[in-house]
Parts: C-alpha cells; sequence; structure tokens
C-alpha cells in the first residue's frame, strides 16, 4: 500500500499547493498527495503561481479545496504549513513557513525554496520505506 500525505493551511492557496506540486513532481504516483484549506478561497495566489512557474511547476488550474473529514481519514501523514488551522484530528508535523501571500517575490522565492528542500526530504523518506 503506497504512503499518503495531506498538506494541510488555512486557505490552501501558497504554501500547501506548493508542497503538494513539489511532492507529487518527486514522488510520481508512488505517493498519495493532496492539500486542502479549512477555509478554502477560490483560486491559488497569482505570486505563488508565478513563482512556482520560474522552478518548472504550473500550478496555475490547481483549485484551494475545503478540508472535509473524509479526507483525512486513512492519511499518512498530516502536514500543516504554519498557520493555526481548526478541525484537524491531528498535526504529524508543521512545517513552521510564512505565509506568501502579499510577499514580494524574493520572500516567496525563500518560501518555495524552503517548501521544496522539505518535500524533497520528505520524498526521500517516503520512497525508502
Amino acid at each position: 500500500m503506497k504512503p499518503s500525505v495531506l498538506f494541510v493551511c488555512r486557505h490552501n492557496t501558497g504554501r500547501s499547493q506548493m508542497a503538494e506540486a513539489y511532492l507529487r513532481s518527486f514522488t510520481g504516483d508512488a505517493v498519495d498527495v493532496a492539500s486542502a484549506g479549512t477555509i478554502a478561497a477560490d483560486v491559488p495566489d497569482p505570486g505563488v503561481v508565478a513563482i512556482m512557474a520560474e522552478d518548472g511547476i504550473d500550478i496555475s488550474a490547481a483549485r484551494p479545496k475545503l478540508l472535509q473529514s473524509q479526507r483525512m481519514e486513512g492519511v499518512d501523514r498530516i502536514i500543516t504549513m504554519g498557520c493555526d488551522v481548526e478541525g484537524v484530528p491531528r498535526i504529524d508535523d508543521d512545517w513552521g513557513l510564512p505565509d506568501p501571500k502579499g510577499q514580494p517575490p524574493e520572500v516567496v522565492r525563500e518560501i518555495r525554496n524552503t517548501v521544496k528542500a522539505k518535500a524533497r526530504a520528505l520524498s526521500d523518506e517516503l520512497l525508502a520505506r
């Protein structure tokens, strides 16, 4: 059975979208990856979409998803991004990242690079099982 990871934040427009995209790109079909927000917004943050595109990752078609209890059932790892979230039955890790919304591009790039490094480490761990 392949491992599963759920990234959770408030609006599912930035950090969790980045984490989902990177982990999926690193693991392919070997890991079930999803993201969701406790108060999902309508569209991904345009600044995040642009900064991810710089690194060859297109999340322009991604849509924020509302966290639902059935989405958390059976998930091996639930990772929050560094924001206060409510309604999450357990948190296995928190990446403690600042919110990229409204930040200048250089700050969003720093956040992206941190997400990428954390997703790479998680990928290596999950694929080593």
